[in-house]
């Protein structure tokens, strides 16, 4: 990639080509990303890593399977429908990428055929190289659910006979679990850590627009909505300490001395980490740095 880009940058100086042709090469480099969650709010656990992919130029689409309709003590199912696809779009807004919400009912969906083909339709239309998602193994159903119709979709997504009005992919994507820390039936394996202590703000600056959930229903639930502060500043600076722990990267250490050697890889206060699905295109020591450039 980094010959292509010098041979485009050669070739304008010499008047070969123009700006417009150096950039579309400079286009064919880029990265299609998408995050898959169970919930609005969900794809924002991988919003360090999401940012620097669109700093770099890379196109990112967070995607919510369900509209969030049940996670509330109090707003009616249609209202917090409302709320909450607004504020994971402008979560999105936050980093500069695009957050959607489909119009499955949260606590409902099921891997049927029907969910599958959406899931399917949406990583071929966003061309995908890399796709997110989470591990089947979790204690809510839909995040287990959405983990199973990844995986189901994950070899679909290049059958042209299924779902033949939208384009088939020529190249299966990277398929990769997000964290989580259940051991049953087997623990997460961490394949590649980022390192996102230059962007853990952005990342608590997402959280911060998912009022509903952060500062209201998640309190509530846990029974801790007396802790909650009353301004705007308070709770962001509460949200930092109670939200910024998720991302802490003490568990993975050896992994960040691994890849970012021990003066670095020792520092790092959080981190992201993926761990590879088995599925799709296989993350090797070969392809990491394309699709991690920031590696």
């Amino acid at each position: 990639m980094k010959i292509l880009r010098f041979i485009a940058m050669f070739a304008v100086l010499l008047g070969l080509v123009s700006e417009a042709g150096a950039q579309q090469v400079k286009q064919d480099d880029k990265l299609h990303i998408i995050i898959i969650g169970a919930h609005p709010d969900d794809p924002d656990e991988v919003g360090g890593t999401a940012y620097k992919w669109a700093k770099a130029g890379h196109d990112v689409l967070m995607v919510s399977l369900t509209n969030g309709d049940a996670g509330h003590q109090s707003y009616s199912s249609e209202e917090l429908a409302k709320i909450r696809r607004e504020e994971a779009r402008r979560a999105g807004e936050v980093i500069g990428v695009r957050y959607i919400t489909l119009d499955n009912h949260d606590g409902q969906l099921m891997p049927t055929y029907e969910n599958r083909l959406q899931v399917i339709k949406l990583i071929r239309e966003q061309k995908a190289d890399i796709v997110i998602f989470p591990r089947p193994y979790d204690y809510h159903p839909d995040h287990r659910y959405c983990g199973t119709l990844v995986l189901d979709a994950a070899y679909m997504v290049t059958v042209p006979k299924i779902l033949p009005e939208v384009p088939f992919l020529e190249k299966n994507p990277v398929f990769l679990y997000t964290y989580d820390h259940f051991v049953q039936p087997i623990p997460f394996v961490a394949d590649v850590c980022v390192d996102i202590d230059d962007v853990i703000e952005k990342k608590i600056d997402m959280y911060h627009e998912h009022t509903s959930q952060m500062y209201e229903w998640l309190p509530f639930n846990r029974g801790q909505l007396d802790q909650v502060p009353a301004t705007d500043k308070e709770r962001r600076e509460w949200l930092g300490k109670t939200w910024g722990s998720r991302s802490n990267a003490e568990p993975f250490r050896a992994k960040l001395i691994e890849q970012y050697g021990k003066e670095k890889g020792s520092k790092i206060k959080s981190c992201e980490v993926f761990q590879d699905s088995g599925y799709g295109t296989p993350l090797t020591k070969e392809n990491i740095k394309y699709y991690f450039p920031f590696y």
